[in-house]
């Protein structure tokens, strides 16, 4: 691959950096549930945090939907055609309003076959009253992520991290009201968390819609324009990009979420220290997401344009998060007790050890982890993200899965195997997507 010059990382950081700290703001949505759950027990922290796993297997699979938006926007930006862009994005609204709706009923049914799963009758009790409170937030959650890709797209940010800052503080407002009973407020217990939630994502769909109506960039853009022939084919554009995006998401999410089963398997306290190491590990990975949003706006707006050298991007996304997780995998080593009980702070000293010790193995993981998203967002840019998914069938389920079961169970190394297995799938997805990019982008390179 290219070198990449400075002009280069101080593009793509432009763009990156106000993403990824949209996503870390997004996360802490999820962590501040976690550590409010952490004050209910242990089972309430294992069921919820299951829950919370299995929404966000739903959700990522909406999002990466959707996430073809903003690579079909930024190639309409670069060709100026605003009326394009318009439909485009009420195209996004309403297969959003539509997953997000049969999402929440999968969700809803997802709760009554925890027990026939393995879970045990409390934690499965627990996950499901979580879940029901959660599913109705998924609708709005992805009109949020439509107008977001429309925003990134456009490459205008719009104070979107001050949104997300501001449903942060909402969000624990709303959990101390409904877990207690505040003011007006039922006491709810873990399902007021859940519920808060949902709120929220109706909040943040709201502002946002209200900022980007009172942008003139983004008003302009979005104003009527002529229609052209084709304009019925908006949808099969955005869902060719988005189904095998979903797909690749959902694939790995679904990795994650079979784990998180397994690990119900061997037992709560093993169930509560993969809930926390992969809340821990969530957040770090968001800067990945950033970074691998970025390198594929960017590589769909030089595509559009009178030139193109995608590889450039690849190195320097690769260079960006690799030097990042360095410094986050010495903060593991050095801090991983005290950032274990920081999330739960009422785990048992079992639960608080455990998960220190598998923070460890992430530190490594995390490589290949972000490695596999980037690729995902290169892929999508050079319009290959089908090629994605078929590398998440073989890294995750052909390669993870199996060494997971094994390490975990054959093996008897527990939890600790468990994520090795992982990151074995991890690694495998990301060589395979990055030869895929490389093959693909032999003509382009200069």
């Amino acid at each position: 691959m290219p070198r990449p010059t400075r002009a280069d990382h101080r593009a793509l950081a432009a763009l990156a950096a106000p993403l990824a700290a949209t996503q870390l703001a997004q996360v802490a949505l999820s962590t501040t549930d976690v550590v409010m759950m952490g004050f209910l027990g242990t089972t309430a922290l294992a069921g919820g945090g299951l829950a919370i796993v299995l929404f966000n297997q739903v959700r990522t699979m909406g999002v990466g939907l959707l996430t073809g938006t903003a690579n079909l926007i930024a190639a309409a930006s670069a060709r100026r055609a605003d009326g394009e862009i318009r439909r485009i994005a009420l195209t996004a609204m309403l297969i959003a309003t539509l997953t997000g709706a049969a999402g929440a009923v999968v969700l809803v049914g997802i709760g009554f076959l925890l027990e026939p799963l393995g879970q045990a009758h409390e934690v499965a009790q627990a996950a499901r009253h979580m879940l029901f409170a959660l599913a109705p937030g998924l609708i709005p959650c992805l009109w949020f992520q439509v107008l977001r890709q429309t925003t990134v797209g456009l490459q205008r940010h719009l104070q979107l991290l001050w949104v997300t800052l501001g449903s942060v503080a909402l969000n624990i407002a709303l959990n101390f009201a409904l877990l207690h009973g505040i003011g007006p407020f039922p006491a709810l217990g873990l399902a007021g968390i859940g519920a808060a939630t949902s709120a929220v994502h109706l909040a943040q769909a709201l502002v946002l819609f209200a900022l980007m109506r009172r942008d003139p960039v983004v008003r302009a853009a979005l104003r009527p324009g002529p229609q052209r022939p084709g304009t019925g084919s908006v949808a099969h554009r955005i869902l060719r990009l988005g189904v095998p995006t979903a797909l690749t998401y959902g694939s790995e999410a679904g990795l994650f979420s079979v784990l998180a089963l397994l690990a119900g398997g061997l037992g709560a306290t093993a169930l509560a220290a993969y809930n926390v190491v992969n809340q821990i590990t969530y957040i770090v990975f968001q800067t990945a997401v950033g970074t691998s949003h970025a390198a594929s706006v960017l590589v769909s707006h030089d595509a559009a344009g009178p030139s193109s050298s995608p590889r450039r991007w690849a190195a320097t996304a690769l260079i960006q998060q690799a030097g990042l997780l360095v410094l986050v995998g010495l903060v593991y080593f050095a801090f991983g007790p005290l950032l274990v009980q920081a999330l739960a702070a009422d785990a048992t000293e079992a639960t608080i050890a455990l998960a220190a010790t598998v923070l460890i193995a992430a530190a490594v993981t995390q490589f290949a982890d972000a490695a596999q998203n980037i690729a995902v967002g290169l892929l999508r840019g050079i319009d290959q993200a089908g090629a994605g998914f078929r590398a998440t069938l073989i890294g995750y389920w052909a390669v993870g899965l199996p060494a997971a079961a094994l390490f975990a169970f054959g093996l008897d190394w527990g939890l600790i195997g468990l994520w090795i297995g992982l990151g074995c799938g991890l690694a495998a997805c990301a060589a395979l997507m990055l030869a895929r990019f490389h093959a693909a982008t032999r003509a382009a390179t200069p």
